[in-house]
């Protein structure tokens, strides 16, 4: 799937002016310079603001209202049609203080661009001591691990991409009021770069999902949606100036309902699972199952990435929780997020079994039921439902120490 943009477009922004060097970025482990994360974080020379403020802005048209005191700052891009990453990177820049006012300049004229205090997706350089941001140079092929070599993504960047890497810890801590130094706000930049921002970059950048043909066409990416807010090739005006204001507002609009969700359904589900998953041996001596005191939370995606992060040595099996008639689940953990697979299976001659035939088979009272597929069982009592799983665990044990597969 490629949504980018047309090639004499790429070669007329691609042939303009030199490829700036990268001094740093503003990851909190220290790479390309030294960061004090106690100060601003410094490119080369020039200082980035960290000031916050308590108001959440999403402001999309350009303000041209200045005091005597104050400058309107211009933020530098070109015209023509437009795709979502330079329509993301401007947004994300109009949420922070010192841009929330800025005047947009779409132009290619070096001239005007040369007087703009950043200039994001045009004019052949990437250099952030002077704020500039483009990606379409030659020998431009940077993506986030190579700028900070701790994180693992390794698409290449967009405009979108570069805006979020050196500004997005600031614009995350300006819409959530969290600190910078914050854990939940590093969790929070590195879901939505992955689930939202590298998206963007891929497709701006003519990088396909998978190899070979895809099977079919998803046609409603926020890049696409972006791509038909221009105007049509056959109509009267194409004048691109309010699509482009159009476009801000939508992924705008986006973007935060998507930091609203990891922000509050997300994070504090990653928080129950974390805590559950260091009082473990508290549930049982193996460390090899969990108990939630709630049903209802998504587990799954954050257990693995839990078990890297805590370094988990044995790796975890069951998973216990109420269901919504106050019964208890007994769940087996897969493999991995996208298999069928467990890691350990309930034992293959309950399963299919329910009730009281269920309880005589097993010797544990309460048992309600074990899915055919061995993947999830109940009973009406939490420590019937662990049970259950100590006995899944005792026989594979067993099984393990006779040699048996």
């Amino acid at each position: 799937m490629r949504e980018r943009r047309g090639e004499e477009e790429e070669e007329e922004e691609g042939c303009r002016g030199r490829e700036g060097g990268m001094e740093g970025c503003c990851c909190p482990i220290r790479t390309r310079i030294n960061c004090d994360e106690s100060s601003p974080v410094r490119h080369g020379t020039t200082a980035v603001d960290h000031t916050r403020s308590a108001q959440r802005y999403m402001s999309s048209e350009p303000k041209r209202l200045c005091t005597d005191n104050m400058t309107v700052k211009k933020i530098g891009t070109h015209n023509g049609t437009f795709h979502c990453d330079e329509v993301l990177a401007c947004f994300f820049l109009r949420q922070l203080p010192e841009y929330k006012d800025a005047e947009i300049i779409r132009t290619r004229d070096p001239a005007q661009l040369a007087v703009c205090d950043i200039v994001v997706d045009v004019g052949g350089e990437f250099d952030p001591t002077r704020h500039r941001y483009d990606h379409h140079q030659r020998t431009f092929t940077e993506s986030f691990h190579s700028l900070c070599p701790e994180k693992r993504w390794v698409t290449k960047l967009s405009s979108a991409g570069l805006i979020y890497l050196h500004f997005g810890r600031r614009l995350l801590a300006q819409l959530t009021q969290l600190k910078e130094d914050d854990k939940h706000l590093e969790v929070l930049y590195d879901k939505l770069y992955e689930n939202f921002v590298e998206e963007v970059d891929a497709i701006d950048n003519g990088i396909s999902q998978c190899d070979g043909e895809a099977r079919y066409a998803v046609s409603t990416t926020l890049s696409s949606r972006v791509g038909h807010l221009n105007p049509r090739w056959n109509s009267k005006s194409q004048d691109t100036e309010e699509g482009f204001k159009k476009a801000m507002v939508m992924v705008g609009e986006e973007f935060l309902d998507r930091l609203d969700f990891y922000r509050s359904s997300w994070l504090p589900a990653r928080e129950v699972v974390e805590e559950a998953v260091k009082e473990r041996n508290k549930v049982d001596t193996s460390g090899e199952v969990v108990l939630f005191s709630q049903g209802g939370c998504p587990w799954k995606e954050h257990l693995f990435a839990l078990e890297k992060e805590l370094q988990v040595e044995t790796p975890i099996k069951f998973v216990l929780y109420p269901d919504q008639n106050g019964q208890w689940r007994v769940q087996c953990v897969p493999d991995g997020l996208n298999t069928f697979q467990n890691r350990l299976s309930l034992l293959e001659e309950w399963r299919g079994v329910r009730d009281e035939a269920l309880s005589e088979l097993s010797g544990i009272k309460g048992c309600i039921f074990v899915h055919a597929g061995g993947f999830i069982g109940g009973n009406k009592t939490q420590e019937g439902a662990l049970e259950m799983a100590r006995r899944t665990l005792q026989a594979a044990a067993h099984s393990s120490a006779n040699g048996s597969s």
